[in-house]
């Protein structure tokens, strides 16, 4: 009879043993005897570099971009000196970029050229890059969790960056031109004309540069059009746009430039007119007739010439009144 128990004791601790063998849970632990410690198969890496990424390859090409990821960052942190850890985190970059996740990719991708400077893949990530600034240029919002965030245009950033990742490569030209632009599109008019003189400055001979004396003279421009009229910055602008089409007389830009010129001297002679109004109010006449005759003198086809002559008219009334 204790036989019998002992047997079935026996059986019934084999089973038990067989059991906990062969669960999935005991299955992804292993005692390492090297670290003293027990192991998840699981998160463990492939036993080179190569058979890791070649899985964590496999992954993305089916588009099963959650397990990829997390294969191509067990690599990382597994290799990060190799060759295929460069690629694991291109392969990061692609993966945001595929979900959409523009801003993550740029990050992502980023980190290629900051870490592995000597990958292969440098000029195709500037050129995504650039690509990503041109998408946050356009109007594409940097998001968290799919809701907007309340941030900085980031092509600010991107541009930035892909002028300092290739200072004379052939994006570069057309990033800092672009970064200028984005500057001026928030009104920042003074960086934007630092940004719009780099160009000028370092690619002289760029398609930009053109352009970028054309942008300056707008820049100036606009910081005229403030709250309170700036006369010397109008004046300046004025002078730029003059110097440009006298540069280039036959381009498109030009043509613009001139429409340009012309709505400063519009807004020169009404801050005239207003002055002299200003002047005959305080019984300053001959500093009235001053700016009356500036804008007559200056600018004889404005609206504002018929009225200015139309104050002289008054005021020699009015001298011939007092004799």
């Amino acid at each position: 009879m204790k036989i019998a128990t002992r047997n079935n004791l026996i059986i019934c601790l084999g089973i038990v043993c067989f059991s906990l063998l062969s669960s999935p849970a005991y299955s992804y632990w292993i005692w390492t005897p090297k670290t003293g410690k027990w192991t998840n198969p699981k998160t463990m890496p492939k036993p080179t570099p190569k058979e890791q990424f070649g899985f964590a390859l496999a992954l993305y090409e089916i588009k099963n971009y959650k397990e990829a990821k997390t294969e191509f960052l067990k690599l990382l942190k597994a290799y990060p000196k190799s060759f295929e850890a460069s690629e694991s985190q291109y392969y990061l970059g692609l993966i945001e970029e595929e979900q959409g996740n523009l801003y993550e990719a740029f990050l992502a991708y980023q980190k290629v050229i900051d870490k592995y400077p000597f990958s292969e893949r440098i000029q195709e990530i500037i050129e995504r890059e650039y690509k990503i600034g041109e998408a946050f240029m356009s109007g594409e919002k940097r998001k968290a969790m799919g809701v907007p965030l309340p941030v900085e245009n980031p092509s600010i950033e991107i541009f930035t960056k892909v002028v300092e990742n290739s200072t004379f490569g052939p994006l570069a030209p057309k990033a800092q031109y672009k970064l200028a632009l984005v500057l001026k599109g928030l009104l920042r008019y003074y960086e934007a004309e630092d940004a719009f003189n780099k160009v000028i400055a370092n690619y002289p001979n760029s398609e930009w540069a053109e352009a970028s004396k054309y942008q300056i003279a707008a820049c100036r421009a606009a910081t005229s059009h403030g709250p309170s009229y700036d006369q010397a910055a109008a004046k300046e602008a004025e002078q730029k746009f003059e110097d440009f089409v006298r540069e280039h007389p036959d381009t498109n830009l030009s043509r613009e430039a001139q429409k340009q010129i012309d709505d400063l001297r519009e807004k020169e002679a009404e801050a005239n007119y207003n002055i002299g109004r200003f002047y005959e109010k305080q019984k300053a006449y001959d500093a009235a007739r001053i700016y009356y005759n500036d804008i007559i003198n200056n600018n004889p086809t404005s609206p504002w010439s018929p009225k200015a002559v139309e104050r002289i008219r008054a005021l020699d009334k009015l001298e011939n009144k007092k004799r």
